[in-house]
């Protein structure tokens, strides 16, 4: 799998530094001992930061600061990092979909970073390109129907858009007969090892809960 950034996103984020990862695995409907580890995670999450001190993690800060580049308002199309770190420190329980998504939630939480989790068999091609959406594009996101993509990061493949910071497309959903992974964590802040930190912590949690070597990371 190549994944290139367009020349349009360069112009608006010179600094992007992202980190894909390509897995075989094994999902399950739902796994205790990762929710027991979310758990864990969670209650020392809500010690740590609130609601408004979260505002200045870079990882989200520099995903909100891209929305507004490219003319997207990030609090009316929030993107899903920061929408999962709200809602876990507003009192929220996470939704359980399965064992791979979920643990690929625990890693946007612990990191800020709005991360595409996709079914590698569904992908047409073997090119991911990150462009700008553009108005009238069809997008329908995961749970939520059409969504309006226009000048919102989006990864498209050789058929079109398939991945935004606020939501993935129905057309590449992980499900539970998904073998193929391909994860992107994307960083807008520029830090590359941090975008890269967090796909080696989801390579772990692949190891543990969903029977994969762990696959291989590219950055982006």
């Amino acid at each position: 799998m190549n994944f290139i950034i367009s020349e349009e996103i360069r112009q608006r984020c010179p600094q992007f530094a992202g980190a894909a990862i390509v897995a075989s695995v094994r999902n399950t409907e739902n796994d205790d001992a990762l929710w027991s580890e979310i758990g864990h995670f969670i209650e020392e999450y809500r010690i740590k930061y609130t609601t408004d001190s979260i505002k200045q993690m870079p990882s989200i800060e520099a995903t909100r600061e891209m929305y507004k580049r490219c003319g997207k308002d990030p609090s009316r199309y929030r993107p899903s990092g920061e929408a999962l770190v709200r809602r876990t420190l507003k009192g929220n329980d996470l939704y359980r979909v399965s064992t791979v998504v979920d643990l690929i939630n625990l890693a946007s939480i612990a990191y800020g970073y709005s991360i595409s989790g996709l079914d590698g068999d569904k992908i047409r091609g073997e090119r991911l390109t990150l462009g700008i959406g553009r108005e009238g594009e069809p997008y329908e996101g995961i749970g939520r129907g059409p969504l309006n993509i226009q000048g919102m990061p989006v990864w498209r493949d050789e058929m079109g858009g398939i991945a935004t910071p606020t939501s993935d497309n129905e057309r590449t959903k992980i499900d539970l007969d998904t073998t193929r992974l391909v994860c992107i964590v994307n960083g807008y802040d520029g830090n590359r090892a941090e975008t890269e930190a967090c796909a080696r912590y989801i390579q772990e949690l692949l190891q543990r809960y969903a029977d994969s070597d762990g696959g291989t990371v590219v950055s982006t």
